[in-house]
């Protein structure tokens, strides 16, 4: 018990005093979640994406990540691909349920809780973290891949419930953070150290914002959500998104002979709550915005309490000290 207190209040509570200061504030001040939404899908993202690809050490064991990641991520698809279909959606409610599962909180929520989780006991060693780097490069992983699918796949789902599949793929092709990441990779081949450049503070400064404006920005999102008791749907998608992603992703850890941190940080992000990025998207697409907004908000609150469990299992599963 002593334990699971402990990641409570050390891993999830510091999270949720963020995104509840984002809540209040918008409730007090009225913020519109679009112009944040902006900020963050045209500038601090791309910008967080392209420091931590340049600056991350990414050696082979790290594409068991990706790996895992694009397969599970697969693996979400089809079950919620499926079991829409035996509930008989219509296409946009489909798509919405579909972008439920397969999309989460990989940036807003993952990665200051993998930065949590990795800088504090039991993974502090003679003052140091030495776990650390490992567990936010593994993070970005899975971060590239759910950015690069709910920023393409995500769009295109969406639209494509009033039958707009040409324009969202456009409108898929001009996010920025796909032509950042790509740019990422091309500059780690020059000699070139980009640290050195001027401008690069100012990037750098930006891509330190993602953390606190995400939080902030699901909090505001949040406060405009209906919290709605009754909606079995919002309830399964929940249940798959917590529970079943990281029982899905137990396989293919072993399968892919995934170790210590990275098994680690693996299975607690198959566990993070739906993305607030699908509830924008819904919102911008009028498909159902009403349905994923109320799964964000519900599988977020849930996601304190299975979080918890998750990351104690994790350390269970593949300790590393």
């Amino acid at each position: 018990m002593n334990v699971f207190a402990f990641i409570l209040i050390n891993n999830i509570l510091p999270i949720f005093a963020i995104v509840t200061l984002g809540f209040y504030a918008s409730k007090k001040f009225d913020l519109n979640v679009q112009t944040l939404s902006k900020l963050i899908f045209y500038i601090i993202s791309p910008c967080f994406v392209f420091v931590y690809i340049y600056n991350a050490e990414i050696h082979m064991e790290m594409m068991k990540v990706l790996i895992a990641v694009v397969l599970l991520l697969a693996l979400n698809m089809i079950l919620a691909s499926f079991i829409s279909k035996t509930k008989n959606y219509d296409t946009g409610m489909k798509n919405a349920f579909v972008n439920s599962i397969m999309f989460y909180n990989s940036a807003n929520m993952g990665l200051p809780l993998i930065t949590l989780v990795f800088s504090s006991e039991p993974f502090i060693v003679n003052g140091q973290t030495p776990y650390l780097n490992t567990a936010v490069t593994a993070q970005l992983m899975v971060l590239m891949v759910q950015n690069l699918s709910v920023n393409t796949i995500g769009f295109i789902n969406a639209g494509r419930a009033h039958g707009h599949l040409k324009d969202s793929f456009v409108r898929a092709m001009k996010m920025p953070i796909i032509y950042f990441i790509i740019v990422a990779f091309i500059m780690k081949l020059f000699p070139y150290d980009l640290t050195r450049f001027p401008l690069w503070h100012s990037v750098n400064y930006i891509a330190n914002a993602l953390v606190a404006v995400n939080l902030i920005a699901l909090g505001v999102q949040l406060s405009k959500t209906r919290f709605a008791l009754d909606n079995g749907d919002v309830y399964l998608s929940c249940f798959l998104r917590l529970l079943v992603g990281p029982v899905m992703a137990l396989p293919l850890i072993y399968l892919l002979k995934v170790e210590g941190i990275m098994a680690q940080v693996i299975m607690i992000a198959s566990s993070l709550p739906t993305g607030v990025n699908t509830a924008l998207i819904a919102v911008e697409y009028d498909n159902y915005p009403e349905f994923a907004s109320q799964v964000v908000m519900t599988s977020t609150l849930l996601s304190s309490l299975t979080l918890t469990v998750v990351i104690y299992f994790a350390r269970l599963l593949f300790p590393v000290i």
